[in-house]
């Protein structure tokens, strides 16, 4: 082990005495700067077609490329429940209906408690003015009177009482009634929900769910969206998105045409942060039309959101992560001022100018390092 330890400080040794410089003067180019920027194609007011009741697919009328129009039912659930729920709601709703008409029997019978309760009261009322003359003119004594007041009193109470609990009745009746009627249609907009229709006209993207699946409340049987147009949705990082601004141009190639570079605008950019791909969500539209248009499709774009002319530009290589660069002829490395760096080339802004020579080990290192190791290893 040793002596395999010797050997590799020793070619390392080697290989830092042996360094090849590099130089190369900054150029100047004119660039456009550009965000990167992944994603997928998406149609426009897609939206998911999902199950609103739990059962088992009956029928599923549709595939994947079809065009369907609004109101078109695509699939039918089988949920016993929501049937037998619908049928026992129409009949509670039929009989509360019926208790309030007239003719229906607690009304009728509260009806003629009503009306022998005023003909009570009536006779009453006769008797106690036959009463009262009686009594004015001394034929009778006052308790007598007194009496049959009272009874006057008590059958008018009595035909009040009657009168009050006839219109409870009529009052309940009626309440039932609408009570039911909301139960009967709300149970019948249920069993609607067993019959899944389109919400607008549109393509089928995406079928998720076959004849015979079962299905719960919720669960996505398709992804539908616009037939006609269909645009870009990316992801842009969080030290980008400052850059990103409606209306700027970008460059888009989907991943079933490489080499294929299509046009399109930023259109929107969509006001919150996406969790889950923890980055900003930006939707472009083409400037024009796309040969491959299926939903989900993968992409990358290029969104260009600035333009240097004459850009002072060092390769990529020059520098190194803390902005510093070697100039030849100086021991110690310059700080420089940087505006935008990309995979191979850097804009530089001050520090260093058009003729200034700079050097750099790094290639020439970082080969002489691979191979060295890569032999070691492979001993």
């Amino acid at each position: 082990m040793k002596t395999r330890l010797w050997i590799l400080f020793l070619c390392l040794a080697i290989a830092s005495c042996g360094k090849k410089l590099e130089e190369k003067k900054p150029v100047r180019k004119d660039v456009i700067e550009t965000v990167f920027a992944s994603g997928y194609l998406e149609a426009k007011d897609t939206y998911e077609l999902t199950a609103l009741s739990d059962g088992y697919l009956t029928e599923v009328s549709f595939e994947e490329g079809d065009l369907i129009k609004k109101g078109q039912v695509l699939a039918v659930i089988d949920n016993k429940e929501n049937l037998f729920n619908t049928q026992s709601a129409t009949q509670l709703y039929r009989i509360a209906q019926a208790n309030t008409a007239s003719s229906a029997p607690l009304l009728q019978q509260a009806k003629q408690n009503v009306e022998l309760s005023c003909k009570k009261m009536e006779q009453d009322a006769q008797q106690e003015q036959r009463y009262r003359k009686l009594l004015e003119s001394n034929s009778i004594s006052k308790v007598e009177y007194e009496d049959i007041y009272l009874d006057y009193q008590t059958s008018k109470t009595n035909y009040l009482s009657a009168l009050e609990d006839y219109r409870n009745r009529q009052q309940q009746a009626r309440q039932e009634e609408i009570t039911n009627r909301a139960s009967k249609q709300i149970n019948a907009e249920t069993l609607g929900n067993n019959r899944i229709t389109a919400v607008s006209e549109g393509k089928v993207y995406q079928k998720f769910k076959v004849t015979g699946d079962y299905v719960k409340r919720g669960d996505v049987i398709a992804t539908i969206g616009s037939a006609d147009v269909i645009y870009a949705k990316v992801n842009v990082d969080e030290a980008n998105i400052a850059k990103v601004k409606m209306g700027q141009k970008a460059y888009l190639e989907l991943n079933t045409e490489k080499n294929k570079v299509y046009n399109g605008t930023v259109d929107k950019i969509y006001p919150s942060f996406d969790e889950e791909t923890q980055s900003f969500v930006c939707r472009i539209i083409f400037n024009e039309p796309i040969d491959f248009k299926v939903a989900q499709t993968q992409l990358q774009s290029n969104i260009v959101v600035a333009r240097h002319d004459n850009a002072l530009l060092i390769p990529r290589s020059y520098i190194d992560y803390n902005g510093y660069v070697q100039i030849k002829g100086k021991d110690e490395k310059t700080k420089v001022k940087t505006n935008f760096v990309s995979n191979e080339w850097v804009q530089v802004l001050e520090g260093i100018n058009d003729s200034t020579i700079l050097v750099t080990d790094q290639l020439s290192a970082n080969k002489m390092k691979t191979s060295e190791v890569g032999a070691q290893l492979g001993k």
